[in-house]
């Protein structure tokens, strides 16, 4: 089993057809990926990601579920990913530009949308302006959780706390 190689923000995992991104940091614990594929996101064990536990396409699927993007993929052959489909919704190329080197092609805006998560935070998804305790934060393009427990050690942002 290969041990995830760093990147910079968190951690990647390849089987050779995909590579899949993990930021730690954008990760609320959703448990999304290992109640879906326990086979490959495991995190008891160490690494916690094994892209060899199940198929590139259950992978993907399970990916694709990650409300807060922390886990985002690529195809390792970068003709598949000039092809984007509606199934690829947290490909890498529309995601996660600065994870794809200096070719990366701009974003255009996105709508915002907002998921309120059972017992999480508030995810806000898309081009939009954060203004927290007065100080105005222009997002683009990007993928915020508010904390609802009040806990957070990163306030207004979630850290995962209210899982504990």
């Amino acid at each position: 089993m290969e041990k995830g190689k760093s990147f910079s923000g968190g951690r990647k995992y390849t089987n050779g057809e995909i590579t899949v991104y993990w930021k730690q940091d954008a990760c609320i614990h959703a448990t999304y990926c290992y109640r879906e594929l326990i086979e490959v996101f495991d995190p008891g064990r160490r690494p916690w990601v094994d892209m060899h536990g199940a198929t590139t396409d259950r992978i993907i699927k399970t990916v694709n579920m990650c409300p807060t993007e922390a886990l985002t993929w690529k195809w390792n052959d970068e003709e598949k990913n000039k092809i984007i489909g509606p199934e690829q919704t947290n490909h890498i190329k529309f995601r996660r530009p600065e994870l794809m080197g200096s070719g990366a092609e701009k974003i255009p805006e996105q709508p915002v949308t907002v998921k309120i998560m059972r017992d999480g935070p508030i995810v806000v998804k898309g081009s939009f302006e954060l203004i927290s305790s007065g100080n105005k934060k222009v997002i683009s393009d990007s993928i915020i959780s508010i904390c609802r427990c009040g806990k957070s050690g990163q306030m207004p942002f979630c850290d995962g706390t209210h899982r504990k």
